[in-house]
């Protein structure tokens, strides 16, 4: 009975652990799906907007001193504009557009970030300070959480609802609804398709900044840190339905689930390892994902 309990406490431990690392694979998918669906290429530099949203939290709250909620919106805006950077300079002037090229390019600035990143802030992992302290929260079942985890679980849900009305709701996230179906249709009808594609890297670089900032109290952050983060959203990206709204969520907690479960049923060693192997049973046997391209549903 007792060993029973302590089983089911594993698990329920395990599914609160998965939870929160799905959370953040959710907003990291999300931010692979808005740029897909305005360009149709793969932003690999996702990765260093992890990264970056990271270091420039511990820069301004740890060196700086400033105020965490301050701090936490200075973050997000500049790893926006550096997305807008990259949208305005090297992929709006790159003399092809085919897709191929424009993932390699993204390929290239994310090393470039990524070297820029590490001449700042050196190889070091950093800690950044809990929004809320770091008590432990008991939750029925025998599963213990440490209010970042609440933290993380409220801003994903916000971000979620926020996305969900900016696009449902407001003429530039319609303007940017319809130029993800058709470019062609949506230049005939009077939207500017360049400031759709600008506001999507924002968008972008937004998101992976949210998702290296929540993350950071709980695992600590790097130059680097981005790398696994954003590969992982990516693969939750392909699991939910490459371009899906509601299939990045979804793909973001299966596979957030099913890397915790993995990592304490089987071992630690495959954690990284389970996130890969999905990705490449889905592309396997259902290349669309689990939600496929609604188009309805595309962000």
């Amino acid at each position: 009975m007792i060993a029973h309990m302590e089983f089911s406490q594993q698990i329920a431990q395990y599914i609160v652990t998965g939870l929160t690392l799905g959370a953040i694979y959710a907003i990291v998918a999300l931010g692979f799906n808005i740029i897909h669906n305005a360009t149709g290429i793969v932003n690999f530099a996702q990765c260093e907007f992890i990264s970056l949203g990271g270091m420039f939290m511990y820069s301004l709250v740890v060196i700086f001193k400033i105020k965490l909620i301050i701090s936490f919106l200075i973050s997000m805006s500049m790893v926006a504009l550096i997305g807008m950077v990259i949208e305005i300079g090297p992929i709006r002037h790159a003399r092809s557009k085919e897709i191929i090229v424009l993932i390699f390019l993204t390929i290239g600035l994310s090393g470039v970030l990524r070297g820029t990143a590490q001449e700042i802030w050196g190889t070091d992992n950093v800690g950044v300070p809990s929004f809320s302290g770091d008590n432990p929260i008991h939750l029925p079942g025998g599963a213990t959480i440490v209010p970042q985890h609440i933290w993380v679980f409220a801003i994903t849900v916000l971000v979620v609802l926020v996305l969900h009305y900016f696009f449902k709701k407001t003429l530039m996230g319609k303007a940017m609804r319809a130029t993800a179906v058709n470019r062609r249709a949506a230049a005939l009808a009077g939207i500017s398709v360049n400031r759709m594609i600008f506001l999507s890297f924002a968008f972008s670089g937004a998101l992976g900044a949210v998702a290296g900032m929540i993350i950071a109290p709980i695992s600590t952050t790097s130059y680097d840190t981005g790398i696994m983060l954003g590969l992982k959203g990516f693969a939750a990206a392909i699991l939910g339905g490459y371009g899906n709204f509601a299939g990045a969520i979804l793909g973001g907690i299966i596979l957030g689930i099913l890397e915790s479960l993995g990592a304490g049923l089987i071992s630690s060693q495959y954690k990284d390892a389970i996130a890969f192997f999905v990705l490449l049973l889905v592309l396997f046997l259902k290349p669309t994902g689990i939600m496929g391209y609604g188009e309805a549903e595309r962000v």
